[in-house]
């Protein structure tokens, strides 16, 4: 028998680089509705809520198949709420108002529009396959951290690491990976025991990096038109892990 897994897509009203930020259009559809889509699109995902405390986004988010039966409450809704509270709060509900207890939650924030369905289903996969407690998405960093500098009081440059670089050709350094926010896939009972979406053990789902933006600011909306334009998303990368 199949796991049950849960996909919790969390999506508050207030946002502070772009105001409205999960309706805001990209390519005509709402922010929100490229996250929705994909999670639709995957068989094995059983339920596919939103939790949001905004009434206009959930009336999108049901217009775009999502269910979004409560809301968040104002607490857990602000700019420093925690996201495992988030997640929590969406389980507790859930198991009491439904008696639903998943064996896996996916969580996909809707500030990763280009994460594709086979993105997802690598992510499920690559957890039966390796028995994973969690999966969690990367890209290769750019810029690489090795070549990353700090300015001390005086104004002078120094380097952030202390590692001899200063003759190392780019493509020669350790690869590199930075959580990239488009897929967290984690089994229920070691979420509720370690309250952390990367627990030890965790396994890395590397995507490339024109699938990987996460729509922050202003200039990462303007990004996400022209990928979306040219549809860069679905053509092959040559920013893959080596």
């Amino acid at each position: 028998m199949p796991p049950k897994t849960l996909a919790i897509i969390p999506a508050r009203g207030g946002s502070q680089g772009i105001p409205r930020k999960n309706l805001a259009l990209l390519q005509g559809k709402p922010l929100i509705a490229w996250t929705i889509e994909a999670a639709r699109a995957v068989p094995e995902l059983d339920t596919i809520v939103v939790s949001t405390d905004d009434e206009e986004i959930a009336a999108v988010a049901s217009h775009w198949g999502a269910w979004v039966p409560f809301r968040r409450p104002a607490k857990l809704a602000q700019a420093d709420s925690s996201m495992i509270d988030v997640v929590l709060h969406a389980l507790e509900w859930l198991a009491e108002h439904h008696n639903y207890r998943p064996d896996l939650v996916l969580l996909l924030q809707p500030t990763s529009p280009f994460r594709t369905v086979q993105d997802i289903l690598n992510a499920l996969e690559l957890m039966r396959r390796v028995d994973a407690p969690a999966v969690v998405s990367v890209t290769p960093c750019q810029p690489h951290p090795f070549l990353t500098f700090k300015i001390d009081r005086q104004g002078h440059l120094e380097q952030l690491w202390q590692e001899n670089i200063s003759n190392v050709r780019r493509q020669d350094l350790p690869p590199v990976y930075q959580l990239n926010g488009a897929i967290y896939l984690i089994k229920t009972p070691i979420l509720l025991q370690q309250r952390s979406f990367v627990p030890r053990g965790t396994y890395a789902l590397v995507m490339p990096r024109e699938r990987s933006l996460d729509i922050d600011e202003p200039f990462d909306l303007i990004l996400a038109q022209v990928i979306a334009e040219r549809e860069l998303w679905r053509k092959p990368s040559t920013s893959q892990a080596a």
